[in-house]
């Protein structure tokens, strides 16, 4: 039976990016999907700030209740992450289970983690979001039961203090370490190899694992969910001039990515800043295309690859043709003029779904990495497609 979860964000008066709280609001729907659970209902605050306390005000948390009475649930999920205070009030206060943003999609990480290295580095996340809640809020790493919010460490119960989460972060830390160690390794066989890097970055679940299944031949998983692959992958990829690339599909980003994500996945991320070029994906059908295309510049400038040289492909443009019945490159680009998406000289419109554009994509991915690597001229890899 699937957990049912009632869903709250707090809309303050002044945002700093360009989502509304009904667009944040639907994407923390979609990443509940996503985890497991049938949302049953929703509800937005207008407030300056969320209340120290309880995160929401004393009449919607009343209103909660009232709701729950005739339509049961038996978790409230927030739109942001939750003091350890605030989480420890709403419990007290709803009796339910009280799960923030961060946990969510970190419990989601858990459940997409294929490989030992990423479940290593979701793991240390998870254990890191846990450490400064662990004080007065429950003795062992358990939540108030099963279900989202307590995959990985929460069921072990085997950490009961702060000295054993302590140490076992650390170990966690020096297993990371020795993967990071090992990614160079692999590293510096392709630089000494001389052969490019073309790196897959953009918003989950904007049709990257698409393209590169379309591209490099491969069979990674593509569904219509948040996070549907985690693992970075690597493949070769033949250019029109006959010359190969190494094609990498790495983790989504998200609007509000967890910081332990970020860092427990360094030594994934860190792929990025070997690659010669960056493919941004983009959803050119979603409304909100732009914000999400911001998040990701964000996220490329956190992480200082803000003038790595950049190719935007706008895909799933089959979507936005069927809508406004236009079917030319250059109706198109007029279609996408009042979006405020970024048209430059390196984008290119495509389908991945339906191969649309590709060729011209891989035209492109020759002219810039000409324009900017030294030539290369290894026909082929002296190692296998790497995973």
């Amino acid at each position: 039976m699937k957990e049912k979860a009632f869903l709250a964000a707090v809309a303050t008066r002044q945002r700093s990016d360009q989502w509304s709280a009904e667009e944040s609001l639907a994407e923390l729907a979609q990443l509940a999907v996503t985890a497991g659970v049938e949302v049953v209902g929703k509800m937005i605050q207008n407030l300056p700030t969320p209340t120290k306390t309880h995160y929401l005000g004393q009449g919607k948390l009343t209103e909660i209740l009232e709701v729950r009475s005739t339509v049961p649930f038996d978790t409230l999920i927030v739109d942001d992450e939750l003091s350890p205070l605030q989480q420890r009030n709403l419990e007290d206060f709803l009796k339910i289970k009280i799960i923030d943003r961060v946990a969510l999609i970190l419990d989601i990480f858990a459940q997409r983690a294929r490989t030992r290295e990423g479940q290593l580095q979701v793991e240390l996340a998870q254990h890191q979001y846990l450490f400064p809640r662990l004080a007065g809020q429950w003795q062992h790493l358990e939540r108030l039961g099963g279900g989202i919010g307590t995959r990985g460490p929460g069921e072990s119960q085997l950490e009961t203090d702060r000295r054993l989460i302590r140490q076992k972060i650390k170990r966690l830390q020096e297993q990371t370490d020795h993967i990071r160690k090992h990614r160079d390794l692999y590293r510096q066989r392709r630089r000494k190899s001389g052969i490019p890097i073309v790196a897959l970055v953009g918003y989950t679940n904007t049709g990257k694992s698409t393209l590169f299944n379309t591209l490099g031949r491969a069979d990674v998983l593509v569904e219509n969910k948040l996070f549907a692959t985690l693992d970075p992958t690597t493949r070769r990829l033949r250019l029109p001039d006959n010359q190969f690339v190494l094609l990498t599909d790495t983790v989504g980003f998200i609007r509000k990515l967890p910081p332990a994500i970020v860092t427990a996945f360094r030594a994934t991320l860190e792929e990025l800043s070997e690659a010669s070029i960056l493919l941004h994906v983009v959803d050119a059908s979603l409304h909100n295309a732009v914000g999400q295309n911001q998040v990701v510049e964000n996220v490329l400038t956190e992480l200082d690859l803000q003038d790595k040289p950049r190719i935007t492909v706008l895909n799933k443009i089959d979507l936005l043709l069927d809508r406004n019945h236009a079917w030319t490159e250059a109706e198109a680009i007029n279609t996408l003029s009042d979006t405020q998406l970024p048209i430059a000289e390196n984008t290119v419109l495509i389908s991945a779904a339906k191969g649309w554009g590709l060729k011209r994509l891989l035209e492109i991915i020759n002219q810039v990495l000409v324009e900017n690597t030294t030539p290369w001229t290894n026909p082929q890899p002296p190692f296998s497609d790497i995973q």
